[in-house]
């Protein structure tokens, strides 16, 4: 029997053979396997949460796009709302959390069927969820919540469900003077580096132990003026989360799809195609924006059949699925997002055997009928072929399974189905005439074939 990843790593351990002794260079850490839990994962939620949950209006870019780039709408607002000598800062006292409930929020993320959980620790504004020794006076325990929320969160999500904690962490701050100094230098100089983004680094990594790091925003600079690699050696060679925690692509200009433990490429991500490097796509449930909207009309919150359509294509071509929700200024989950999560957690419960630990097979979809894409368990000698159509004749062709006289077909959550061999190749399944109550899910339908290739 072929040992798993982190098997093979203990096992070398023990005889004294482990490549425990990461080096801080891209050779040596892209060298790294990547821990088994991710890949079966498949399935967290993104929280993006911050100081720009306040104005709650454009996106969390509010700061950047009102100071630096003066877009108009965000001009407007403020000079509509606010008085005139009004800064963003002036938004954190109102950053407030009062209901905040870290055990409600886990109750919702553990039903949406999600195995981990990536929160936003720091975003592009500099404003930390915990109360940083590097953030002072610009951090939730000394402006606004005075609580650590991380911490909060930290405790709730394990004290309450298996989903696994992940952080998220911005390495650039849009208007920190260190930054823009260092900026101002070409980078020559690493001042905001080592002062502020390593020290937050190592401290939310000791502090909360995150079994992922989803590291971000690199202002354009090289990871080495982030010193990346020295501290993915770190990470990966002493940290207290060494043998489980996973790592993205975003450590510096350049490195991402390139270099990392799992790829993200871009916001939104979805090749279409099997990759040979992990990958996750990351995207929001509202379409527009990863924090929170007050004014964000119903349109523009991605239906659940698209976001169960998403997740099938996103695992059948190799990908997890990060799926964002941004919470409201007081703490509170919006109900059209707690909706969502339910929803898919609802599918899951059904079709999650097609989805949780399973690999790509040799098709990603069905050449010939639309609509139907495929994932496998090569250990249980399955294919799963995933309809997002209920065909109105009951007649299902596939083109891709290659069928012997063993072959059988089970539709999850309901019984065995009748099919036939098609010529020249292929298969076609009759499906049940099922009323709308016994239909065992309702926005896409799992195929589980066996003896079949």
């Amino acid at each position: 029997m072929a040992l798993s990843n982190l098997a093979a790593v203990a096992l070398l351990s023990v005889v004294g053979l482990c490549r425990c002794d990461y080096k801080p260079t891209w050779e040596s850490i892209d060298s790294r396997p990547l821990p088994e839990w991710y890949d079966q994962a498949k399935f967290g939620i993104f929280i993006h949460w911050g100081v720009f949950s306040v104005p709650s209006f454009g996106s969390e870019w509010f700061w950047y796009y009102l100071q630096k780039q003066k877009r108009q709408p965000y001009v407007d607002f403020m000079k509509n709302n606010y008085p005139p000598d009004f800064q963003y800062q002036d938004f954190a006292p109102q950053f407030t959390a009062e209901f905040f409930d870290p055990k409600e929020w886990t109750d919702i993320f553990a039903s949406s069927g999600a195995k981990y959980i990536v929160l936003t620790t720091k975003h592009h504004e500099g404003f930390t969820l915990w109360g940083s020794k590097y953030s002072w006076n610009w951090n939730a325990m000394d402006v606004g919540p005075k609580r650590d929320l991380v911490g909060d969160m930290a405790v709730a999500l394990r004290a309450n469900s298996d989903l696994r904690l992940g952080l998220y962490h911005s390495l650039f701050e849009w208007f920190n003077p260190l930054w823009q100094q260092d900026a101002a230098n070409v980078f020559s100089t690493n001042v905001f580096p080592t002062s502020k983004t390593l020290p937050e680094l190592y401290e939310i990594v000791t502090k909360y132990k995150p079994e992922l790091l989803w590291s971000d925003g690199d202002g354009n600079a090289p990871d080495k003026y982030w010193n990346s690699t020295g501290f993915l050696a770190w990470l990966y060679n002493e940290s207290p989360v060494k043998e489980t925690v996973v790592t993205n692509d975003r450590w510096g200009y350049g490195s991402i799809c390139k270099h990392g433990g799992y790829y993200t490429c871009a916001d939104r991500y979805q090749p279409g195609h099997l990759l040979k490097h992990k990958w996750e796509n990351c995207m929001t449930i509202d379409s527009k924006s990863w924090g929170y909207r007050r004014n964000a009309p119903l349109q523009d919150y991605i239906k659940i059949e698209q976001l169960v359509q998403t997740l099938v294509e996103t695992v059948s071509c190799g990908g997890n699925l990060l799926m964002n929700v941004g919470p409201t200024h007081d703490g509170r989950i919006a109900p059209i997002f707690e909706e969502r999560l339910r929803q898919m957690g609802q599918w899951l419960k059904v079709n999650g055997e097609a989805i949780y630990n399973t690999s790509a097979w040799r098709a990603q979809k069905d050449n010939t009928t639309a609509g139907v894409w495929y994932t496998s368990k090569p250990q249980e000698k399955a294919i799963y072929a995933i309809l997002f159509e209920w065909p109105v004749d009951g007649k299902l062709f596939l083109q891709e399974p290659v069928v012997t006289g063993q072959t059988e077909v089970v539709l999850l959550g309901q019984k065995p189905l009748k099919w036939e061999p098609s010529k020249p190749s292929g298969m076609t399944v009759f499906l049940p005439q099922l009323s709308y109550s016994e239909m065992p899910c309702q926005w896409a339908w799992t195929l589980k074939l066996t003896a079949a290739t």
